[in-house]
This record gives C-alpha cells, sequence and structure tokens, in this order.
C-alpha cells in the first residue's frame, strides 16, 4: 500500500508540472496547436508500444467496430479538445487561476451525471458548486486587475476545457471498465494525436515543427513526465490503494502547481491566491465524502 500512495504522490507531482512546462515553452514564441502537436507526437511510440503489447496478448478484449468509433470520439473530447482549450487558456491567465479552473471538472462530472445518468443532487454537491465557482471569481477578479492579456478569455476557455474533460470522464466509464485503462487510454491517446495532428496541417506548415531547441527540450519533458509517465502511475496506484484514496491525494495537485508557479514562474500569490485556492479545494473535497 505504500508503493500505491508513492505512486499517487508522484503521479499528482508529475501532473502539477504540466502547465509550467507549458507557460516556460510560451516565453520561447511557440503557439499552442505546436505545442501540443510536439507533445502528443513524442508520447505517441509509447501508447504505440503499450497499444501493441496489449494486442498480441489473447486474453485482451479487443473493442468492437461501435466501441472503437466511441473511443476516437472520446479521444477527440478528452485529450485533444480538453488539452487545446486548456494549454490556449494559458496563454491568457496564469498557471494558478488555470489550475484551479481546472481543478473544478469533478464539480462538472456530478452535474452532468445528474442530467444524463439521473444521480442523485444533494446540498452537499450544490455547496461544493457555490464554494468552487466563489474561489474561481474571487482569483479572477483580483487576477484582471493586473492582467495585461484577456483574463476572461483564458478562464473561458480553461472553463471549457474543464467541461469537455468532465464529459469525456462521464461517458468513458463503461468502456474503461470493459477494456480496461490501459487499452483504452492507448487507443483515445493514438486517436487524440491523430486529430492534433490534422488540425496541426490544417493550420501551419509543416515546416512550423522547427521550434528552438528550449522548445523542444520543454516538450519532451511535458510529453513525458506530464503524460506518460503520470498516466501510467496513476493508473497503477489506483489498481493498489483504490480511486478513493488515489483521488484524495489528487487534491495536492493544485498546490504543487501554485508553488510551483511561484517559484519557477515569479507568479504574484497574496490573500485573494490563498483564499480562492482555499475556496475551490474545499469545495470540491466536499464530493470525497
Amino acid at each position: 500500500m505504500q508503493f500505491g500512495l508513492w505512486l499517487a504522490i508522484g503521479g499528482t507531482a508529475l501532473f502539477a508540472l504540466k502547465s509550467i512546462f507549458i507557460k516556460l515553452a510560451y516565453a520561447h514564441g511557440v503557439d499552442t496547436t505546436t505545442l501540443l502537436t510536439l507533445r502528443m507526437l513524442l508520447a505517441l511510440p509509447f501508447y504505440a508500444v503499450i497499444l501493441g503489447w496489449l494486442l498480441r496478448k489473447p486474453q485482451t478484449l479487443k473493442p468492437v467496430p461501435l466501441e472503437l468509433l466511441t473511443l476516437l470520439g472520446l479521444g477527440f473530447m478528452g485529450y485533444y479538445l480538453a488539452s487545446w482549450l486548456d494549454m490556449e487558456g494559458l496563454q491568457h491567465i496564469s498557471a494558478q487561476l488555470e489550475r484551479l479552473t481546472l481543478y473544478t471538472y469533478p464539480i462538472m462530472t456530478t452535474l452532468l451525471g445528474w442530467v444524463f445518468l439521473r444521480e442523485k443532487i444533494t446540498w452537499r454537491i450544490v455547496l461544493a458548486l457555490v464554494l468552487t465557482y466563489s474561489g474561481i471569481v474571487l482569483l479572477y477578479a483580483h487576477e484582471a486587475q493586473w492582467n495585461d492579456g484577456n483574463a476572461r478569455l483564458g478562464v473561458i476557455l480553461v472553463t471549457m476545457a474543464a467541461l469537455t474533460f468532465a464529459c469525456y470522464v462521464v461517458f468513458s466509464k463503461r468502456l474503461i471498465g470493459k477494456l480496461g485503462s490501459l487499452l483504452f487510454t492507448s487507443i483515445a491517446m493514438l486517436a487524440s494525436t491523430l486529430f492534433i495532428f490534422v488540425h496541426f496541417l490544417a493550420t501551419h506548415a509543416f515546416a512550423d515543427l522547427a521550434v528552438p531547441l528550449p522548445v523542444w527540450g520543454y516538450a519532451v519533458l511535458l510529453s513525458v513526465f506530464s503524460t506518460v509517465l503520470p498516466s501510467f502511475m496513476i493508473t497503477e496506484a489506483i489498481a493498489r490503494i483504490g480511486a478513493a484514496k488515489t483521488s484524495i491525494v489528487g487534491t495536492v495537485g493544485p498546490v504543487f502547481t501554485i508553488l510551483l508557479a511561484v517559484w519557477l514562474l515569479g507568479e504574484p500569490f497574496g490573500w485573494f491566491h490563498l483564499a480562492g485556492m482555499v475556496l475551490v479545494m474545499y469545495g470540491v473535497s466536499l464530493l470525497r465524502k
């Protein structure tokens, strides 16, 4: 159990680095689509090898054509569209506000479950909704005073990313349960790579991949340490200590990101940031009780 706990902590910490790597890459002038393309292309071999290994195993349950189409749609939604919206939002807001806004996706997942799956809405969920978005509004109002970019657009984009990822979580549960997380994730990630590459070719020249060397470095860090490794670490943690305990460990993710944003990016941190962080994290924590 102790190893599973360390896997959960390590995976959460690596995921928290994502916003930092993206912000550092943006400082060199790369755009969202190019950076996301580099990230997915560099991660592609890992998922392709895992998919090939799984398909060679006779006990692996293969998806039928309709399930494969559903997987393609979920890959588009969860790993392409949500990622692009989130990374584009980071062009306009701080890593702190982005991470806390994205962190509200469990609230959206619960609301979508109520709408589509007729799951019950309790007063605890309503309170969680009020608290989390009060924290986001507080932090946004403070950041809008000093942010030279379009903070409103950034929050809208990241909120849409959270909603898109929440849809992915709700509609992927059945397939993950049937196919297993490794096979599901590998196919979904490969599908998302196809979508982002098509997006890139439709909006860029192939020569645009010739980015400065530091951008390649951040893309490697982003793909290996904030995509591939944590995805498998979290999966193994769930297998060892369960989804509930892994989810609880995940609550420290925004704290990691905020500390790193202040330390590495020089972002400001004051009472407004602390209050917003506490409201959002406490609100989301109400769903775990």
